[in-house]
């Protein structure tokens, strides 16, 4: 059997940046255990794939390369950009996902592909577990929490920025990451409002290059601490990428760029 593969590096106009996802469009779900293969032999952030229901909805999954995701922002901005390009005329795509719902991904005039997401905000929390603790080598200034992450806001982008971690303790926050963040304040990231970098080792990986979903907690997060709720936001990894953020009440939408990598096909066994 062959399944054709479609690379993206979403949440950039620039080949090379961002953040990698494969996609994969079949008919019917491939067996779980076969999926999970081919993410862990894409080795990637995320591999999405998708079955469209006859009914106008694609319902799409995502697996890292060690377990499947609830949720994933930039492999669904990946496998929008896919179906976009298969549909030319197509201005909107309805996903649907057990963890999230319906998620609606469009065209916008500028050019970008605007996601609607859930608005996942973050609490605070003032017991701090021990693992995270110790697995940053920074102290975090605060502590915050939902479904997916921690969330440790530090005082400064340097603290952001050279924060060191300790894997094996991070994972011990299973099944939590941890997002680290900041407000932009240095002439090197004027453009944007705050920064992150996104630590998974527990679910996918050492460092996530860009992470859609985490923005649906870091936008309102940001939103309320700076009293706007259109924000402009920066994965600081070595890739980097660059996120429009909009607040609405319970929604999220985030907007980026994407550019095509990679089409080919994989032979697997039926």
């Amino acid at each position: 059997m062959q399944l054709e593969i479609n690379i993206i590096d979403a949440f950039t106009d620039t080949l090379f940046k961002g953040n990698s996802a494969a996609v994969i469009v079949t008919d019917t779900w491939l067996d779980d255990a076969l999926m999970q293969s081919i993410a862990s032999e894409n080795n990637l952030s995320e591999t999405a794939f998708i079955v469209a229901d006859g009914k106008g909805v694609y319902h799409i999954r995502w697996f890292s390369p060690l377990t499947e995701i609830d949720f994933c922002g930039h492999a669904t901005l990946a496998a929008a950009y896919v179906l976009f390009n298969k549909n030319s005329n197509v201005q909107s795509i309805n996903f649907s996902a057990k963890a999230v719902g319906i998620l609606t991904v469009a065209k916008t005039d500028s050019g970008k592909m605007q996601m609607d997401f859930p608005n996942r905000m973050p609490e605070r929390i003032d017991e701090i577990p021990d693992s995270l603790l110790a697995g940053l080598s920074i102290v975090p200034a605060e502590v915050y929490r939902n479904t997916q992450a921690y969330f440790v806001i530090y005082d400064s982008e340097s603290d952001v920025l050279n924060v060191a971690r300790d894997n094996e303790k991070l994972k011990q926050l299973a099944p939590y990451d941890v997002v680290v963040t900041c407000q932009a304040t240095s002439e090197k990231y004027h453009d944007y409002d705050f920064v992150s970098r996104y630590f998974w080792p527990a679910n996918g990986g050492d460092e996530d290059p860009v992470t859609g979903s985490i923005h649906t907690g870091l936008a309102p997060l940001w939103a309320k601490r700076l009293a706007k709720n259109e924000l402009v936001a920066y994965q600081a990894s070595s890739r980097g990428g660059v996120l429009d953020c909009t607040v609405a009440d319970d929604r999220v939408l985030i907007s980026g760029n994407a550019v095509q990598y990679l089409t080919g096909f994989i032979t697997v066994e039926e």
